[in-house]
């Protein structure tokens, strides 16, 4: 979902206001490339590392999770950034992510210890379409869910939900390729009633427990009669609709599949008198049941007071210590006012944190 918001600062001046105003306001001022990449792209990807809270980077708890670390990401490609999905390895060694142009990032992920540390051996490719060729129109790319169906980033099965032309395509993953698609997964009838630029914004593919073998998807802004947010089991052994309530206007950016087969859901609010904010909702596997309406258990809820910007994307994997790590991304939309942010907390779960020494 394209929301054109202003970088997030701790003081939200007239300036910053305005700016974020105008990037609503007009969306030229958004650098999306309109070319389309060809071939596999290897760019240099620069890392400067974030802390969470600006005012105390000794702080480590937030909510119920424990930061492990983030980086604001460079690259010198027009094709770098615009990332509305994510993928992180099973292992947790690598990521991929999907860009609304049409592109995906491939890149390891470094540490530094348990924290991120920055990106190496990174590459951007083209998604194919149907007939092997890159996608080339809005209408084609207009990418918003990627989740792991099979396998791992290097040779797997990714599926990606798109809007304006609906659909929720099933494609085969390389390290060097992406597709063509050799399959779909059937959108309830339902969702024909979802708007041109408001399709599946999240899909979560359940690989454990009861519901293995389903995929929770979410439309953007389809709601059910009582105006919470429509989703649905697609498959598996309990098909049928969901709804995510509603809670102070936040809308839903992204869902990832958890180890324990459970989800967690992203959210994010922008208003002008505010500036961004952003949450993380778990929901356990035991509320997902046809004709469910989920509240779901608030993890984190974070103002423009800490370090955020448009986040988009969200992912989660087991570490090798049994940790479970989220891992989130944001969109800058291609524009110089906004930032690629990646980061990752660990989920305390209520079990004794794993957290660095003097965390607090």
């Amino acid at each position: 979902m394209a929301l054109f918001v202003g970088r997030v600062m701790r003081n939200r001046t007239a300036a910053i206001t305005a700016a974020t105003a105008l990037l609503v306001a007009a969306p030229a001022l958004a650098d999306k490339p309109t070319a389309v990449l060809k071939g596999v792209e290897r760019p240099a990807v620069s890392a400067i590392p974030i802390d969470f809270d600006r005012d105390d980077a000794g702080r480590k708890q937030f909510g119920k999770l424990i930061w492990r670390g983030g980086i604001n990401l460079y690259a010198r490609s027009p094709f770098f950034g615009g990332y509305s999905g994510l993928i992180v390895d099973p292992s947790g060694k690598s990521l991929l992510a999907i860009s609304d142009a049409g592109t995906w990032l491939r890149a390891d992920i470094d540490h530094d210890g348990r924290k991120l540390k920055g990106l190496s051996d990174a590459s951007i490719g083209p998604v194919l379409g149907r007939g092997g060729k890159p996608l080339a129109t809005d209408a084609e790319r207009d990418s918003e869910g990627i989740a792991l169906a099979g396998g791992n980033t290097s040779n797997g099965t990714a599926y990606v939900s798109f809007e304006r032309n609906h659909r929720i395509l099933r494609y085969p993953i390389t390290r060097e390729r992406f597709g063509p698609p050799d399959g779909a997964l059937t959108l309830p009838a339902e969702a024909r009633r979802m708007s041109a630029n408001r399709g599946v914004e999240a899909i979560a593919p359940i690989r454990v427990g009861r519901l293995k073998g389903t995929t929770v998807a979410f439309s953007e802004r389809l709601a059910d009669k009582t105006g919470n947010l429509r989703g649905w089991l697609i498959g598996g052994p309990t098909p049928g609709a969901i709804a995510v309530k509603v809670i102070g206007g936040f809308d839903l950016t992204d869902a990832a599949a958890l180890p324990d087969g459970g989800i967690v859901v992203l959210e994010r609010r922008f208003r002008y008198s505010e500036g961004v904010k952003m949450r993380i909702r778990r929901i356990a596997a035991n509320e997902l049941k046809p004709g469910a309406l989920i509240a779901g258990e608030i993890l984190l809820e974070a103002h423009d007071n800490l370090n955020i910007d448009n986040m988009e994307g969200i992912a989660a994997h087991r570490s090798a210590s049994g940790e479970t790590i989220l891992t989130l991304i944001s969109d800058d939309n291609f524009s110089a006012l906004q930032r690629t942010l990646l980061m990752q907390f660990a989920l305390t779960d209520g079990k004794p944190v794993l957290a660095e020494p003097g965390a607090r």
